[in-house]
């Protein structure tokens, strides 16, 4: 009897670094995969991974700072715990490959299996390979990146454009199901807001400011974050707010004619994927790395986005934006579909395929 084919994925300490693997696990389960997922004891991947009904390991991990921290000291230690304990667990299931999506937690486990060779896949999602992945590249069997600038970053000889996996689901939403959700009644266009899952104060304050010049031609779904919805305008006719949406989230895309987001990749490979005209507010570079800045500025040279920066957000740009994002989104959506990216759960599932043990 033959046995079945084992695979590990790892990658945590945001959603950013969890969901793009989450997208896989159906076909991964269709195909036959015996699947492992090794995050940190307490990070957000393994409250993400237990609706999959995947096994679930955890190890040590520490955070790689560029920057002075007292951590800095007892963090490597943290490390070397993690690399003892996913050799162990490595060694124990005998993988036939390893899928890693970064974050710190995946550098002790693309480290491990190096040492057993056992082949590895990186995924990068953001422009500019982040700290984990770096460190990552040489002991990968294969990079898979999201954008084409991002070849310049990589070794040319192992790296693949192969987009961003994402959720099936999202392409099933039902526009008549997001209607009755927020109940809107009549045929004016839809504009989606959302900040990811924390918020953006800037872009939550900038569209309610609009909301009176918006109101009058769109309806507005404005997914604001957890406690930051308004309670002063829950009754607004045509404005409909949540902290939060998960499952419903297929039916509000399904809806929306145009959506205004920050840059975070897997946000925006959605929308591309969905063919979704879309209004960038990357994350200001003094409150990240820059690596949203640089995100929005590459979909918006390839036609798919226009790109507000957020010091220069304010309510007359943003609706000057979406009515001329809104008028030319037959251009935004030709472009979209022309990008080839749509298929980065069948490119990666055949690579991992190809390079299996």
């Amino acid at each position: 009897m033959k046995l079945a084919k084992k695979i590990v994925l790892t990658g945590g300490g945001t959603a950013g670094h969890v969901t793009p693997n989450l997208a896989l696990i159906p076909q991964l389960k269709e195909k036959g995969y015996d699947i492992l997922y090794i995050g940190t004891y307490t990070g957000i991947e393994r409250k993400l991974v237990a609706d999959d009904q995947v096994r679930y390991c955890g190890i040590s991990s520490g955070k790689l700072r560029r920057y002075f921290d007292p951590k800095n000291f007892s963090d490597p230690f943290r490390v070397m715990k993690g690399l003892i304990e996913a050799y162990r667990i490595l060694k124990e299931e005998k993988p036939n490959i390893i899928f890693s999506k970064g974050g710190f937690v995946s550098v002790p486990v693309i480290q491990a299996a190096a040492v057993l060779k056992i082949p590895s896949i990186l995924h990068e999602s953001d422009l500019t390979p982040g700290l984990a992945n770096k460190i990552c590249v040489p002991f990968a069997k294969k990079i898979c990146c999201n954008f084409p600038e991002t070849l310049n970053y990589l070794p040319k000889e192992k790296t693949l454009l192969s987009g961003t996996p994402i959720r099936e689901e999202l392409r099933r939403g039902s526009k008549e199901e997001g209607q009755k959700l927020c109940g809107f009644s009549d045929d004016k266009p839809v504009v989606m807001v959302f900040g990811g899952s924390l918020g953006a104060q800037s872009i939550n304050e900038t569209v309610r400011g609009a909301l009176e010049m918006l109101l009058p031609t769109y309806n507005i779904v404005h997914i604001c974050g957890k406690d930051k919805m308004d309670n002063m305008r829950l009754s607004v006719p045509g404005y409909k707010q949540f902290e939060y949406v998960k499952k419903e989230m297929k039916d509000l895309f399904a809806m929306a004619d145009v959506v205004v987001s920050r840059a975070g990749a897997n946000s925006i490979c959605e929308l591309l994927a969905l063919h979704k005209p879309n209004i960038l507010v990357p994350l200001p570079t003094r409150s990240s790395r820059g690596d949203q800045l640089l995100n929005a500025e590459s979909f918006e040279r390839q036609g798919f986005s226009v790109v507000i920066r957020d010091e220069e957000l304010d309510e007359d740009i943003l609706t000057k934006e979406i009515n001329e994002v809104y008028q030319n989104r037959e251009g935004y959506i030709e472009k979209m579909k022309a990008s080839g990216q749509h298929n980065a759960i069948d490119t990666i599932i055949h690579l991992i395929e190809e390079l299996e043990k």
